[in-house]
C-alpha cells in the first residue's frame, strides 16, 4: 500500500499524449526521483513507476479535468476545474500519511476544494508544498529542486517504521 502521495495539478500536453505522468522531456520529476531513489531516469516508464510502487509512492493529480490553452497551470480556466474524488481515494488508500504537492496550484486547489474531507479534518495527513518540477519553474535549478524534494526520503523513512 502507498504511504506517500505526490499530487500534481493536471497533466500537460506531452504527458497526456504519452499517457505518462511527467512526460515532458524537460520536466525534472523523473531526474529528481532517480537521484533520490537511486535509479536511471532514462529507463522505461513502466520501470520508473515500478520503483515508485516499490517505495510506496503514489502519483495523482488534483484535477480530473479542466480546460486550458497550452500546458501551463497559469493557463487553466478556473471555472472549468473538476476535482478528483479524494474521499473515495483516501477511503481506498488508508495508509497514505503524507501528501507532497508538486507546485503551488496543486496545493491551492486541493486545500480550497478538498478541505471538507473527513480525512483532512481528522488530521491524519501531513502536507508539504514542493517546488514544481515543471520546466516553467526556472527560478530553481535541478540541484535546488533535488534538495527540496529530499523531504520525500524523510517521509519514506517514517513510513518504513510504521
Amino acid at each position: 500500500m502507498d504511504r506517500v502521495l505526490v499530487l500534481g495539478s493536471f497533466p500537460g500536453k506531452a504527458s497526456l499524449q504519452k499517457q505518462e505522468y511527467y512526460g515532458h522531456p524537460h520536466n525534472g520529476f523523473w531526474r529528481i526521483m532517480g537521484e533520490l531513489l537511486g535509479f536511471d531516469p532514462q529507463m522505461s516508464y513502466k520501470e520508473r513507476v515500478g520503483v515508485l510502487n516499490r517505495n510506496r509512492i503514489a502519483l495523482w493529480d488534483v484535477l480530473t479535468s479542466c480546460s486550458r490553452k497550452g500546458s501551463l497551470d497559469t493557463s487553466i480556466l478556473k471555472d472549468t476545474m473538476v476535482l478528483n474524488d479524494f474521499e473515495i481515494f483516501f477511503e481506498k488508500n488508508k495508509l497514505i500519511h503524507t501528501i507532497l504537492f508538486n507546485g503551488a496550484l496543486a496545493e491551492a486547489e486541493f486545500r480550497r476544494q478538498a478541505a471538507k474531507l473527513d480525512t483532512i479534518k481528522k488530521g491524519t495527513l501531513e502536507f508539504h508544498r514542493l517546488p514544481s518540477t515543471s520546466p516553467a519553474m526556472a527560478m530553481m535549478n535541478l540541484s535546488e529542486k533535488i534538495a527540496a524534494w529530499s523531504i520525500l526520503l524523510e517521509r519514506l523513512k517514517i513510513s518504513s517504521n510504521k
